[in-house]
């Protein structure tokens, strides 16, 4: 076995790494760098609170358009987020812009707090959302890096977890604080400013993070990434998977990427666009506006506004549910069929609360059978589609084919995501709840369609088996 030059203070190091129990540390490890997805879901969650109070004539007085831009200004920041987020790591390291990401929470939600006008308002919001997109690249990136190869699943996972938690946390304080200050003015103001505190805590707790040994080694300083190895690794394997990570490092650089010239290859052309329709079409059925808009789907309904805080928590706790439940079934069904029921799930509930909404108008049910309905739609997209497209996405591109294929896919699921949050507010003013509902539902039958149709079975085949497929 090739011996890895140690550091000449090896010695006090390994002491030092004895000092702690890797497991823990690790774990340690994983919870606070999780803040930054709890931040991704309370900042995406609060909104959904918060725009009623603020749209009012005497706070933002916000019409249907205006309210849609605050919604969904930070969704276009995350998407450039998620664009320069990555690369901004490779090059200053993930603990580094993990730090830049905790500040830029804390101003940019600082400043969504103070905001006295829609401008101000809109500007830190997109600002926020860099700070979500960055997160959403960088985070998950860190926590596979970090964490051992029989554990990555289960914490790389934590993050998704985190954001659904977030957004439960989200609907929790704004039903208290909307119920309690309700009739204060600037009620919206004390819902945002909750924010500031898991970035005040991810910033202090990214003090005790370790950089990603794998980035370390990607840059040549070996006795820094096995300084790290050390602290959450046992002493026996922290050597071997040193060697390990240079043997990887050094296979990817030997690796052609393929470049946007590349799409002229039928073969590629068809994953690349496979990648683009899977992820539109799980933000096109319209899941954003239950997310940011939950309490305005249940007012429209029927229930006041306080009443309407406390009912979306079932949202936020539903949603938490299925996710636990989903990343229980991942490795035990097959993909498609997981997907594809997904799909039937949310459609059949966005069509029966479109035809509840026609049908039980002015009724005092309406309101509780929408409620009832949006819960299930949670349950089958949170359960089964929003961890499937994940899953299937990281799968069907080949490793050469990752970078390229990956972001255009991702780019076009948070633009989807941009266009949802913009016009539901106009859609809802223009055609009405049914009309928006049954809009989302023909997206979910596209894409039970498409899926039916195009998407091959991944499950239990390796990446180059995959590859070979498309190939045919």
């Amino acid at each position: 076995m090739e011996n890895i030059k140690l550091p000449d203070d090896y010695s006090v190091q390994t002491e030092h790494a004895k000092k702690k129990d890797p497991k823990k540390f690790l774990k340690l490890v994983a919870i606070v760098s999780t803040f930054g997805g709890l931040l991704f879901g309370y900042d995406t969650g609060v909104i959904n609170g918060a725009l009623p109070f603020m749209a009012r004539p005497d706070q933002l007085n916000l019409n249907p358009f205006t309210e849609g831009l605050v919604a969904s200004s930070l969704v276009l920041g995350a998407a450039f987020g998620s664009l320069f987020g990555g690369r901004l790591s490779d090059t200053k390291g993930r603990r580094q812009v993990i730090l830049y990401l905790a500040m830029l929470f804390f101003f940019s939600a600082a400043g969504c707090v103070i905001a006295p006008n829609i401008t101000i308002m809109v500007a830190f919001r997109f600002l926020l959302g860099l700070a979500v997109g960055g997160s959403s690249v960088v985070i998950p990136s860190y926590l596979a890096e970090i964490a051992p190869s029989d554990r990555r699943g289960i914490l790389v996972t934590q993050n998704e977890l985190m954001i659904v938690t977030g957004q439960f946390l989200a609907y929790i304080c704004n039903a208290v604080i909307g119920n309690v200050l309700g009739d204060a003015g600037h009620v919206w103001r004390y819902m945002l400013v909750i924010a500031t505190l898991p970035a005040v805590a991810l910033w202090i707790g990214v003090l005790i993070l370790p950089e990603s040994p794998r980035w370390l080694a990607s840059k040549g300083k070996m006795a820094e990434a096995l300084k790290i190895l050390q602290q959450i690794r046992n002493e026996s394997i922290a050597q071997q998977e040193l060697k390990e990570i240079k043997s990887h490092i050094s296979e990817e650089q030997e690796i052609e990427k393929m470049s946007f010239k590349d799409l002229g290859t039928p073969w590629i052309r068809r994953i690349v666009i496979l990648g683009i329709a899977i992820g539109s079409i799980s933000q096109l059925v319209g899941i954003n506006s239950i997310m940011y808009y939950g309490t305005q789907i249940l007012e429209n309904s029927g229930f006041g506004t306080k009443t309407a805080l406390i009912a979306n928590v079932a949202n936020g706790l539903i949603a938490v549910i299925a996710v636990i439940v989903g990343m229980s079934l991942l490795n035990k069904v097959n993909r498609r069929p997981m997907l594809l029921t997904g799909l039937i799930g949310v459609t059949v509930a966005l069509i029966s609360i479109g035809i509840s909404a026609l049908m039980l108008t002015g009724s005092p049910m309406l309101p509780y059978v929408v409620l009832f309905m949006t819960v299930v739609y949670l349950a089958f997209f949170q359960g089964a589609i929003g961890p499937m497209v994940w899953l299937i996405l990281a799968e069907i591109f080949p490793v050469r084919l990752r970078g390229l294929g990956m972001g255009m896919a991702v780019l076009f699921l948070w633009l989807s995501n941009f266009l949802v949050g913009l016009f539901f507010p106009v859609l809802m003013n223009g055609i009405g709840l049914s009309g928006t509902f049954f809009l989302f539902a023909i997206f979910g039958i596209v894409g039970i369609i498409f899926v039916a149709k195009f998407l091959p079975e991944t499950r239990g085949l390796s990446l180059e088996q995959i590859e070979a497929n498309f190939k045919r």
